[in-house]
């Protein structure tokens, strides 16, 4: 009498274990953090792209005019628009708080490692060019109260823009730092007015949630 033949053990398939609890969860999680990962460092990167090309523009166009225009009548560019002149200020920006020269290199510091502080937690592309534009200024300024005279932390910093009329007569004179704090800061308080956090959320949204 024949019997049916018992399978050989390579046709036998091993017996599978389940998953474990969670395991599908925990790495969907872990994919879901690494996706979050990339945008934000490039957000923080942003931030330091910003900053050093207005730096080292901020930088290139006071070696200029200190080279050749010191010293020199305020001299008119477009139409009459701006005029260059070199002036040295002690202040802080468009020649305010004069005299408290140390001071105001200690809370540019103080500016410039807030930012960096913050631009970690960055996910807002508006934030992250406000802040670098912020960060460019105050470098810029901070550059100049430590290698110009009169000394370390208490250098001059070299203005040189006089808006439509010469000697600052119309506006207080300024230069490409300046500008950057300024037009930083107003991206900034813009963005915040519109609901737009430095983390990419919306706190008008996190209000009707509450």
């Amino acid at each position: 009498m024949s019997t049916d033949p018992s399978p050989s053990e390579s046709e036998v398939s091993p017996p599978v274990d389940p998953p474990e609890p969670g395991a599908a969860d925990t790495a969907a999680a872990e994919t879901e953090a690494t996706e979050a990962q990339a945008p934000k460092r490039r957000v923080v990167w942003v931030v330091f792209a910003v900053a050093a090309v207005l730096w080292a523009l901020d930088l290139l166009t006071k070696n200029l005019v200190v080279a050749n225009l010191e010293g020199q009548p305020p001299k008119p560019i477009l139409g009459g628009l701006i005029y260059l002149q070199v002036i040295r200020n002690a202040g802080a920006a468009f020649s305010m708080a004069t005299g408290m020269t140390w001071v105001l290199a200690l809370i540019a510091i103080a500016v410039v490692v807030a930012i960096v502080w913050i631009a970690r937690r960055l996910r807002s592309v508006g934030w992250a060019i406000g802040l670098g534009l912020v960060l460019a200024g105050a470098l810029g300024n901070l550059t100049d109260r430590f290698f110009r005279e009169p000394g370390f932390l208490r250098g001059h910093v070299v203005d040189f823009i006089s808006a439509f009329v010469p000697n600052g007569q119309g506006f207080a004179i300024f230069n490409i730092a300046d500008c950057g704090i300024t037009v930083g800061g107003a991206l900034i308080v813009l963005l915040s007015l519109l609901g737009r956090d430095y983390d990419g959320t919306s706190t008008r949204k996190k209000k009707e949630k509450a």
